[in-house]
């Protein structure tokens, strides 16, 4: 069953914030050391996933995909800096909005 597509833009959004959790999660796990940060990250794995491809019943997968990555990467990118002490640079920052242009871009062109 096909989605509506602003509920498949909606899941998508979901799956990207999930990707977001799992790859900041990957940090705590210490290798897969500890059991609650393993477990959480895990199960945002899979539901990051499963809510990708109900999105891809409706959107086409190489916006889809590319959104869900950009959605991924900046959100990491940007909680690197806030939680981890990543820098901060003029550089960098340009970069994280060119990769939001780029996402803006393909949800309107889709």
């Amino acid at each position: 069953m096909r989605l509506a597509p602003d509920m498949a833009w909606a899941i998508l959004f979901a799956a990207g914030i999930l990707e977001i959790g799992w790859a900041i999660g990957l940090k705590y796990t210490e290798g897969f050391t500890r059991l609650v940060p393993s477990v959480l990250t895990l199960v945002s794995m899979v539901a990051s996933v499963i809510l990708l491809g109900l999105a891809l019943k409706t959107l086409p997968v190489g916006t889809a995909y590319a959104v869900w990555t950009g959605i991924g990467t900046v959100g990491t990118a940007i909680l690197g800096i806030v939680l981890f002490g990543e820098p901060a640079t003029a550089l960098r920052l340009a970069c994280i909005a060119l990769i939001v242009a780029g996402i803006v871009g393909l949800k309107v062109a889709a």
